[in-house]
């Protein structure tokens, strides 16, 4: 077959150890938050949000809260054959509009061997090519100091340590880290630290906690300004993120 498909339910916590597909795959939760780490980071993959992952890359994913999947893989023949101008070779996440759902939802109701089936899921190719990706992905430094600074910063959600603090504590300097965190993640250490935050809140909010504790957990004054760094990096409010968690999209059966 050049084209598969499976659906799987995870209770919150449960988890797929690190592994590898010959195949390349679309991850789509049609209710539930997961993350997907990989070596050089992870993504957080909030409802309405799926996840294009390549062929090859070990990957390990984690249920931030009960989870029901959806996932699609192309044979690497069929992906040559049927993918769209635009390189598919690298891990993204993007926002799944109603014509992508409506493509992925119709695989698994449809006849696997079916020619509508193979139909959809080349559809789906070319809707995921015509939508932005969503920076949801979290880059860990690759260097050992690197590591020790952002291992720092994410144990100190509530911002508690400033820069210098964490210099000192992780033995390195501010110049080091303001020059390294650019060249090892892409981000300054001021943008990483911020999404950063903003991930470990869509973990507690996966948990069912309010948004304003959340807000204060991770070291935001107020709600709005929570809320609009939230926004910023998962192109939803909190309080849309909690409507989408509440919501299953299609009913179990």
């Amino acid at each position: 077959m050049p084209f598969r498909i499976l659906r799987r339910t995870f209770p919150r916590g449960d988890a797929v150890g690190l592994h590898a597909h010959e195949e390349a795959q679309v991850i789509f939760a049609t209710s539930g938050t997961l993350q997907v780490y990989t070596a050089s980071g992870g993504w957080f993959v909030p409802p309405q949000l799926a996840l294009w992952m390549p062929a090859g890359i070990p990957h390990r994913v984690d249920m931030l809260s009960d989870t029901e999947l959806r996932m699609i893989y192309w044979h690497p023949s069929a992906l040559q054959k049927w993918a769209p101008e635009r390189p598919l070779d690298y891990i993204f996440a993007l926002t799944v509009t109603p014509l992508l759902r409506e493509l992925i939802l119709a695989a698994f109701k449809l006849d696997i061997q079916s020619e509508k089936a193979e139909l959809a899921v080349r559809l789906i190719l070319h809707e995921l090519t015509e939508t932005p990706d969503v920076p949801v992905f979290l880059p860990m430094p690759t260097s050992v100091v690197g590591r020790r600074v952002a291992d720092l910063a994410l144990a100190d959600p509530q911002m508690h340590l400033g820069i210098s603090d964490l210099a000192r504590r992780a033995a390195t300097s501010i110049r080091t880290i303001s020059r390294m965190f650019p060249i090892e993640t892409g981000l300054t250490f001021k943008a990483w630290r911020q999404r950063a935050r903003v991930a470990l809140a869509i973990d507690q909010l996966s948990a069912g906690c309010a948004i304003s504790q959340v807000a204060a957990d991770v070291g935001f004054g107020s709600t709005t300004a929570f809320s609009f760094a939230f926004r910023q990096v998962t192109k939803m409010t909190p309080t849309a993120f909690l409507h989408n968690l509440s919501i299953r999209l299609v009913p179990s059966t």
